[in-house]
């Protein structure tokens, strides 16, 4: 299947306007970079992220100040999942302090929302302290041991943490109606003695600044040996102006991307740092076809121009790079869409590096190998003449 049939266009003809085009690009992002900065998750920023549901459409206003009012540092809220879900990711940065804030949090919002004196928190409660909660006030007479009781009502807490885990959040007592592991003495006790409250906790995560700074190190690491792997690559498969041009093209990928990403607000993150290694394989991939065909036009037409023999090269393999990265656009493009919000900032990524490093394989890397080659022609050349 081909799009394009004996395409002639000359890319090399105007390589340095969109040479110039791409460097104002670039110190856009670097600039944005710097004067901005980037929207730091918690894996890199330190600090404890909830994931928290309502019971109604939340007032984020109402928890921004409960939050902010414990001054333990900076406070980020973002809606997630579906609107009509009512559930929200609540991030509070400490980068200077180790330790979970998650149990301050949740007291702030419980005093905020309002909480029952004396009653067990049911959507905010997890397995471990559900069970020895109910092993405490043990309603079926069990006797025994902590342990022994702690064995007894085990099950019945892990039914009651599978409901809320399906449902999100627990409304009241009769909602335990259908849990067959609880006794019905428990269920008494629990519809009696258990406060529901306006929002359960999903999840909870918590990095401390020195893991968040190791994690952020490693994440640097991981992108610039990735980059170092592709340059030494390309060297040995082609020659050293390939793997150069390649390398300019990975960079200008990763800086036009990285200014989407503080453009949009978006965090980085551990995902993030996948999507930018995707699109770094990806593009030097696409790079690495167009090469390999200027390669093969290189033996068969010696002695023609390297700049005619490029044009040639980027138009025969034209019809591939379009369809394989259309078609890969489109799938990314159905995640960014329908793939929820844990997925959307990965798709961002590869919807945005996609399309740059389709361009960048042509206009950037291709250019600079050209330039590269002439430029290590002529000193061949000049040293010949010494």
């Amino acid at each position: 299947m081909r799009v394009f049939h004996n395409t002639h266009f000359q890319f090399m003809k105007y390589r340095w306007h969109w040479i110039a085009i791409s460097t104002a690009l670039n110190l856009i992002a670097i600039a944005l970079i710097f004067t901005r900065g980037f929207a730091l998750g918690v894996d890199f920023a330190g600090g404890t992220q909830l994931t928290l549901k309502f019971k109604t459409e939340p007032d984020l206003g109402r928890v921004r100040k409960a939050l902010e009012d414990l001054k333990m540092g900076n406070v980020s809220i973002q809606r997630f999942d579906e609107p009509e879900l009512h559930q929200i990711l609540v991030h509070l940065q400490n980068p200077k302090s180790e330790g979970d804030f998650s149990a301050h949090m949740l007291g702030a919002l419980e005093k905020e929302y309002g909480s029952a004196a004396g009653k067990l928190e049911i959507n905010l409660q997890g397995a471990d302290a559900l069970t020895d909660a109910l092993a405490q006030a043990d309603p079926d007479n069990t006797g025994g041991t902590i342990d022994e009781k702690r064995a007894h009502y085990k099950p019945m807490a892990a039914d009651v943490l599978g409901l809320r885990k399906r449902v999100g959040i627990i409304s009241g007592g009769a909602d335990l109606a259908g849990l067959t592991a609880l006794s019905p003495a428990v269920r008494t006790y629990l519809g009696s003695n258990a406060h529901f409250g306006d929002f359960a906790l999903l999840a909870a995560d918590n990095v401390g600044p020195v893991v968040g700074k190791d994690l952020r190190q490693k994440a640097t690491y991981a992108v610039a040996f990735s980059l170092l792997g592709m340059l030494v690559y390309i060297w040995f498969r082609f020659k050293l102006q390939y793997g150069i041009g390649a390398i300019v093209a990975n960079f200008h990928d990763t800086l036009i991307t990285l200014g989407a990403l503080v453009i949009t607000g978006r965090e980085i993150n551990l995902p993030t740092i996948a999507a930018l290694l995707t699109l770094v394989g990806y593009s030097t991939n696409d790079t690495v076809v167009i090469f390999d065909r200027i390669r093969e036009r290189l033996k068969l037409e010696r002695g023609k121009p390297l700049i005619q023999v490029m044009d040639d090269g980027i138009n025969q393999t034209l019809s591939r790079t379009i369809i394989t990265s259309g078609l890969t656009w489109t799938v990314v493009l159905a995640l960014f869409l329908f793939g929820g919000d844990v997925i959307n900032t990965f798709a961002f990524v590869l919807l945005i590096g996609i399309i740059v490093g389709t361009y960048s394989s042509i206009y950037i890397a291709s250019p600079i190998a050209l330039g590269m080659s002439n430029w290590m022609d002529k000193r061949r050349v000049a040293k010949r003449r010494r």
